[in-house]
């Protein structure tokens, strides 16, 4: 079953240079307003963004009140509730209150989602349990029985389809999920895997036929899949790392998904300059196909 048409969509969070979801500085009713026209003038029907809070009903408002054609797959960004010693980069571990006072977070995230769902019933047109929380790298990572409540959750509060945002492999191990929830979101990255330009369409492919054939009676669709314009990072290759080898990518793509009837969201609209390290080429800010000044890197549309 598909849940809706096809249509150009991508991965939008308009935090620009000094704003933050980590400092609770967020963009404008008019910042996101000239972002969101830019992003309907270029074709775009549908965003994703990726937390129930002040960015997001920000972008609902203007949705609604400019009558823009957008409709918005809106999921929360869960905190983790255990310490994974697996990841590479994290210095703390938290202790037992801290992790119960994150567990009440992610509760009160469901129920912030669940009334803006129902507040905003046609702008948003799907919900999230959370974002990449079940990798054996990840940091905020939650158990698959939490995400199995998250859904419930949804399900039994809202109306709209609810999905989860999780990297490839990791869905072969989501059964009972998979069981809760109406529609798979992959996330699917060449460009992290280290793989070429040449190949890379191929992954995408491969991962997509792995998770349907799986899951042949779920709607699989992708929800992050992009290439980052700079990098520093060793399990990147940099060089490729560039405007032009992002167009051509992305085209491959759409090509692709569009023959095959298959929903993706690019990763992402703008350049977050916030994300990542402070070294200028840290990839994590330059996955956009427009940069920080909101100017088109390419003539990818």
């Amino acid at each position: 079953m598909k849940y809706w048409k096809t249509k150009k969509g991508i991965c939008y969070s308009g935090y620009r240079r000094g704003q933050s979801p980590r400092t609770g500085i967020c963009p404008s009713y008019a910042e996101v307003l000239y972002d969101l026209k830019l992003l309907v003038e270029d074709g775009y029907s549908y965003i994703r963004m990726y937390e129930p809070g002040t960015h997001a009903r920000t972008a609902l408002r203007v949705i609604r009140d400019e009558k823009l054609p957008l409709k918005v797959m809106l999921g929360i960004d869960p905190k983790r509730e255990f310490n994974n010693i697996g990841c590479p980069w994290l210095k703390e571990s938290l202790n037992a209150n801290r992790l119960q006072k994150n567990a009440a977070y992610n509760d009160r995230a469901i129920k912030n989602l669940i009334s803006l769902a129902n507040e905003y019933k046609e702008e948003i047109m799907c919900v999230s349990v959370g974002n990449e929380n079940r990798p054996g790298w990840g940091e905020d990572l939650v158990t698959d029985k939490r995400l199995v409540e998250f859904a419930k959750k949804l399900k039994a509060g809202c109306t709209q389809p609810v999905t989860y945002n999780e990297g490839t492999s990791e869905w072969l191990q989501l059964e009972e999920l998979v069981k809760v929830i109406d529609i798979i979101s992959i996330h699917s990255y060449p460009l992290w895997n280290g793989i070429s330009a040449d190949k890379a369409l191929q992954m995408n492919i491969d991962d997509y036929r792995l998770v349907k054939g799986r899951y042949p009676d779920k709607e699989v669709i992708f929800t992050e899949c992009g290439w980052a314009t700079k990098s520093n990072s060793a399990a990147m290759k940099c060089d490729e790392a560039n405007a032009e080898t992002q167009c051509r990518y992305l085209t491959n793509l759409l090509k692709w998904t569009d023959s095959e009837d298959i929903q993706v969201f690019i990763f992402e609209a703008f350049d977050e300059p916030w994300k990542g390290s402070d070294d200028e080429n840290e990839p994590e800010k330059h996955w956009g196909i427009y940069d920080e000044g909101r100017h088109k890197k390419s003539s990818f549309v």
